[in-house]
Parts: structure tokens; sequence; C-alpha cells
């Protein structure tokens, strides 16, 4: 005895569907299992992930007033794919183009750090320069240098111009606002500055000779 799945042509259809996205459910947790583990190279990986994930969407679209939850679907269907989840709800595009995309936000932020860094070892030096020396004057410019290098993660703890900023800074905190440093001190911190500013550019990635 034949026993059919549907009453008419919407209803076949419908299961056809389900069909469908169960299978693309299914492969995407296989081919992100097998990216996971280096068994398929990333150029191919994107190609095919990108293929499936196209083809969920449009499928999803289709399918949004029978199935509003594809997470309620899976576990319905008791598929346990918690990676392609991952990929086809939540990310929407392949692993490759997300790590693509955090690795030019990091270089962008970096970039942008390395900038302030610069211009706050500039604008330090450029006050000694025109003789401003009170203590309420240099420290926030020494506290901002400081908080900027320490933002930059290429550096290392015991970077020359962290640890002489650390220095200064507490020295400085010993003193009154209104105080000022003599011109050996003004001389030696100027002198530590380009130290380091010198140290700093040297440090960085690419930064020629």
């Amino acid at each position: 005895m034949e026993v059919k799945l549907w009453n008419d042509k919407r209803e076949r259809d419908m299961y056809e569907n389900f069909a469908e996205l169960y299978a693309i459910i299914r492969a995407t947790e296989k081919l992100e299992k097998a990216y996971i583990r280096d068994i398929i190279p990333p150029s191919e990986y994107e190609t095919e992930c990108q293929k499936l994930i196209t083809h969920f969407k449009t499928l999803a679209s289709t399918l949004k007033d029978t199935i509003p939850s594809i997470e309620r679907f899976a576990d319905t269907y008791k598929m346990d794919c918690p990676a392609a989840i991952n990929r086809l709800v939540v990310s929407g595009v392949p692993a490759t183009v997300e790590h693509r995309a955090a690795a030019a936000t990091s270089t962008t932020t970096s970039a942008a750090i390395v900038a302030e860094c610069v211009q706050n070892f500039i604008t330090a030096m450029d006050s000694l320069k025109l003789n401003m020396v009170a203590v309420d004057q240099v420290h926030p410019l020494l506290s901002d240098l400081s908080a900027s290098l320490n933002k930059l993660t290429i550096l290392p703890p015991d970077f020359e111009g962290k640890t002489k900023m650390r220095e200064w800074i507490s020295r400085l905190s010993k003193m009154g606002a209104a105080d000022e440093l003599t011109e050996q001190q003004a001389r030696q911190l100027h002198f530590d500055l380009e130290s380091s500013y010198n140290s700093f550019m040297a440090a960085l990635p690419n930064s020629g000779t």
C-alpha cells in the first residue's frame, strides 16, 4: 500500500523544500568541519560555502511563513548542526571572509593607534620646546602618551617608552600642580621622549631602516 506524505501539490512542494533545507544544513555542517580540520583548501571552502549560503537565504525567504525559526527546525529534526546554524543564520558569510574582515579591522585599528602614539610623542616634545614645563601641563601629555603606547599590542611590556613614561609620571605625581621642571629635568625628559620615539619607530613592522 502506497503512503502519501502530501495531499496536494502545495504540500508536496513544502515537504520538498523541507528536504532541501535539511540537506543544505547538513552539507554546511560537513563543510565547516572539513574546513576546520584543513581537509579542504580555503578557496574551495569559500566557493562552496558561498553557494550554500546563497541557496539557504533563498530557501529561508521562501519558507519564512512556514518555518519562522531555522533553529527550531533543526531541533525538531534533531540535526545537531551548530556550526551550520552559526554559518547560515548568525554569520551569513564564509569563515574565510570573516577572518579577512577581522584582519583588516585589526590592521586599521593598529594603524590608528600608531598615529595616535606619534602625535602624542610630537605634542609632548613640542610642548617642552615651548617651555611648557609646569607639572599640570606636562603630566596630562605623558599620561596620554603612556595610555596610547599601552594600547599598542605589538609593543612588549618592558618597551623603553612605556617604562620611561611610567617613571616620569610617577615622579610628577609627587610634585605639586604648579611646580615646574628644572631646565635639567626638562632636557632629560625631552631626551627620554626622543629616545623612546626612535625606539618606537624602530619597533614598528616595516618601519624601514
